[in-house]
């Protein structure tokens, strides 16, 4: 099979495609392991697909003393080691230098374990089908010992699943696990990151955060389950845009993502931050502003009124989805609404609303604009590292609903441009400030910090519907 361009969006992306070849494996007998760093956002899809345990396989090479970049084997947790009896003989390793090179590595091995699992043991994978996922394979090196340690562990079927792989991977590791399964198999193969548009580091405080949820999930500690999790295409303004709409059990409201960029439902970012509020009881709907045609278009993105106005027409029609899937009745399109150039009454209400807007870019001001005009049909706006200024100064004058402004402390010009356009709004408002974070909150905890402040701020604004 021959691909060009991209494969995936990022491992997000990649771990829910490769969970849909996996269904087969659903059953208590089964757990996730998975490759840190990179594997483990992929194999959280996987896990929360299949309902099983995720849990992290913690592997170090045993290099060669005098060419360390040589593998004669590999360790893992519980005194596990696999040797290479073909690199071992003609390398001439002694008996002493073998013990050397492997304390040191099992040192290593043990802080890194720490550091992921903390207290908690590692899974019992004694008689279970083990399901090993990195983020793809390139020489194959990596995944062989994973499959090996495991099956050392007790494993009674090994499952190597990758989103990506050169088309002979079957020929290379076909002798260490039960079954492999893969998305795709390109050709030509020159690196994993060139099949995904965010390949971007994957770091401890995301590993952490995706076994602490998988953990939570599985001790049935999350605040509300979810009840609906689907595909949805809404009518607004002569096309059909495309999201992803989850419901948790008994939603408390509803929040709607808008992505300055065009493309909310793609945006780790955004889907970070949905995550927690699903964990929250909170409904969220990611989707796309723009069509896959409009968006290399960067007038698109900067047209607040075309986004503004779509927006209004999601945010109008998407209560009527959602009460289908509160109803756990089959979804229906509900009627549509006046279009958006026409003035419309909110609904009365005797509380604040259950539709809560959330921002990013010029998103934020496409939310603004929106919630201009729905009035107290909009209960809440977030704003997170937006351009909420560019609204306008009329639309901003006319928001009624409760609006919090989150930039990072290292964004200087935003920080400044949101404050102008907090001076021009009228309702409540709050700007917050996350230390240590940039324009894009990439650094370790912040974007945490984002999605706790949205959390907090939409429960205390948002009434069920």
């Amino acid at each position: 099979m021959h691909v060009t361009g991209t494969h995936f969006a990022d491992r997000t992306d990649a771990g829910r495609r490769l969970a849909a070849l996996l269904g087969h494996l659903r059953g208590p007998g089964t757990v996730v392991v998975a490759l840190p760093r990179g594997g483990v956002p992929v194999a959280a899809e996987v896990a929360a697909a299949l309902g099983a345990p995720l849990d992290i396989c913690v592997i170090r090479k045993l290099g060669v003393p005098y060419q360390p970049e040589l593998g004669m084997g590999a360790i893992g947790e519980d005194g596990v080691r696999v040797l290479n009896d073909q690199v071992l003989r003609p390398a001439g390793v002694t008996p002493g230098q073998l013990a050397e090179v492997e304390a040191r590595e099992r040192a290593e091995l043990e802080r890194r374990a720490r550091r992921y699992r903390g207290d908690r043991p590692p899974a019992d994978l004694r008689g279970r089908t083990v399901v090993v996922v990195d983020d793809g394979i390139a020489t194959g090196s990596t995944a062989r010992a994973a499959c090996l340690i495991v099956r050392a562990r007790g494993a009674a079927r090994v499952v190597l699943a990758v989103p990506v792989a050169p088309d002979d991977w079957t020929d290379r590791l076909g002798d260490v696990a039960d079954e492999l399964v893969c998305v795709g198999t390109p050709s030509p193969f020159y690196a994993i990151g060139e099949f995904y548009a965010d390949f971007g580091q994957t770091g401890d405080a995301e590993v952490l955060r995706h076994l602490a949820e998988a953990a939570g999930a599985r001790a049935g500690a999350g605040r509300a389950a979810v009840g609906s999790d689907r595909d949805l295409a809404v009518p607004a303004g002569g096309v059909r845009l495309t999201g992803r709409l989850t419901v948790p059990s008994g939603a408390r409201g509803l929040v709607v993502f808008a992505h300055g960029s065009g493309s909310g439902r793609r945006s780790p970012r955004n889907r970070h931050v949905a995550a927690h509020l699903n964990r929250a009881g909170l409904a969220t709907f990611l989707f796309d502003l723009l069509t896959e045609d409009e968006e290399p278009d960067r007038r698109n993105v900067f047209d607040v009124e075309l986004l503004g106005t779509r927006l209004t027409d999601v945010a109008r029609r998407l209560p009527g989805y959602l009460s289908a899937d509160l109803r756990a009745g089959p979804p229906t399109d509900p009627p549509a609404d006046r279009p958006a150039e026409q003035p419309t009454d909110p609904p009365a209400r005797d509380g604040p609303a259950p539709l809560g807007l959330f921002g990013a870019s010029t998103g934020a001001a496409a939310a603004l604009w929106t919630a201009a005009r729905l009035g107290d049909g909009v209960g809440a706006v977030v704003s997170r590292g937006g351009r909420p200024d560019l609204a306008g100064a009329g639309r901003l004058a006319r928001v009624t609903a409760p609006t919090l402004l989150i930039v990072g402390a290292r964004d200087g010009l935003v920080i400044d441009l949101n404050r102008r356009a907090r001076e021009r709004l009228r309702c409540e408002s709050e700007l917050a400030v996350v230390p240590h974070a940039g324009h894009l909150f990439e650094e370790p905890g912040t974007l945490d910090r984002v999605a706790d402040l949205a959390r907090d701020w939409f429960l205390d604004h948002l009434a069920p519907p």
